[in-house]
């Protein structure tokens, strides 16, 4: 049998000792963990200890640890700063990108929570308003405005995992396939002509580019 949302769950009330406590205070008390140590440091005992209670005692506002993590990424989902659309609707949905990219470095935990656990809660909710909102008046089917917001949040979570690789990984990387292209078994591979770094941050045009393709 499934499961409500835990937002469809009336939020429990705290009664005796120890305090009580709330979900956006124990939500925070896991973000806060997840942020110094990683997603796999978020357990009840270890958000308990973060506020100073009792394990037993966080199971009076969540059922299970999903429930928390749920809570958690939804409200990262808040940060989203969403104005009101420009008129300029991939320009807007660029900038929606580019907060997801600042987002997840800010919680690099988030880019792997959204590959791996997508969640829908109230903050998403305005997250998908604002994207619809700003995608009213382009021609094209409600299933493709999602398809294009569901690839630009995988887009952009995964170009955040990317960039936490180590460089020594991504050096060894580099000087592997250097290695093969030398040994003339690929022609393909060793015709490619690797362009200079960049001096300007590619990534707005990366996805500029991606979301006219699958809006346009």
């Amino acid at each position: 049998m499934e499961s409500e949302a835990i937002w469809l769950r009336p939020e429990k009330s705290g009664v005796g000792r120890p305090a009580q406590r709330s979900r956006a205070e124990i939500t925070e008390a896991a973000i806060r963990l997840a942020d110094r140590s990683g997603l796999d440091a978020v357990s009840m005992r270890q958000v308990a200890a973060e506020i100073g209670t009792g394990a037993g005692s966080l199971y009076r506002y969540v059922d299970t640890r999903d429930d928390l993590i749920d809570l958690m990424a939804d409200h990262i989902c808040g940060e989203y700063e969403l104005g009101t659309p420009t008129g300029d609707w991939l320009g807007d949905l660029v900038e929606v990108g580019l907060q997801a990219r600042e987002i997840y470095r800010r919680h690099p935990w988030m880019a792997d929570l959204t590959i791996s656990h997508p969640v829908v809660g109230p903050n998403a909710i305005e997250v998908i308003e604002h994207v619809l909102a700003v995608l009213a008046d382009r021609p094209v089917g409600d299933g493709d405005k999602l398809i294009a917001f569901a690839m630009l949040n995988a887009v952009v979570a995964s170009v955040a995992q990317n960039e936490r690789s180590p460089t020594d990984r991504l050096a060894g990387a580099r000087r592997y396939v250097a290695h093969v292209a030398a040994e003339g078994k690929h022609p393909h591979l060793a015709a490619l002509e690797f362009p200079s770094p960049p001096t300007e941050d590619p990534f707005p045009e990366i996805l500029r580019r991606l979301l006219s393709g699958l809006l346009t």
